[in-house]
């Protein structure tokens, strides 16, 4: 091998490594460990935040974080609520695999993960109290509507979905969200994100 050869060897292998960060969320000190590939790898993204500070629970709830990742909402929610169930939810194995380890890491007892592409494999029965999404900007708007609906058969009565998406997607999830709850508000306006949520009547 060239010492060229060996010198950008070197610096991929480092990229290969998996990331470790501390983050305190809604009170809750928690580890992570992460991997590029996943999204925002390597701390806990605004819009993340912004969704999480306009959460409102009961601490029973049961909980859904569509789109997981490596499990910053779900974990905070399972947190939140700790004599409820949160589920986790991601098309990506290696997201779910990075999901269960923080959870094991963070000793979190009362949140579980499923690999689903939406919410596809969950059972028609399971419904929740609260589901959260950090809206992708690149999933296209049939699949969003699709991921609205379904969150809608998943909710009780009385049940909530908080979305948080982009600032410039505002317009679009909300005549999404009222088309099918048929009313939603806009809680927070960031400067780059919005966060909204519907309630299932």
């Amino acid at each position: 091998m060239q010492e060229s050869d060996a010198s950008w060897s070197g610096e991929i292998s480092k990229y290969r490594e998996d990331i470790y960060f501390d983050a305190e969320l809604r009170g809750h000190n928690l580890k992570f460990q992460s991997t590029l590939g996943l999204f925002s790898p390597k701390s806990i993204d605004e819009g993340t935040r912004l969704l999480l500070e306009n959460i409102e629970l009961d601490s029973d709830a049961d909980c859904l974080d569509l789109g997981c990742g490596y499990g910053p909402i779900g974990m905070t929610l399972a947190s939140l609520a700790p004599a409820g169930e949160t589920m986790l939810v991601d098309k990506d194995y290696v997201a779910i695999e990075y999901s269960n380890q923080n959870i094991r890491s963070n000793q979190i007892s009362n949140a579980t993960t499923l690999l689903s592409n939406g919410l596809s494999k969950l059972s028609s029965d399971r419904t929740f109290d609260i589901i959260a999404m950090n809206l992708p900007a690149k999933i296209g708007n049939e699949l969003t509507m699709v991921l609205f609906a379904d969150c809608f058969l998943h909710l009780r009565p009385g049940g909530r979905l908080y979305v948080v998406g982009l600032a410039g997607m505002r317009g679009f999830v909300k005549r999404s969200l009222n088309g099918i709850f048929g009313s939603s508000d806009k809680l927070k306006q960031g400067k780059q994100h919005a966060v909204h949520v519907a309630v299932r009547e």
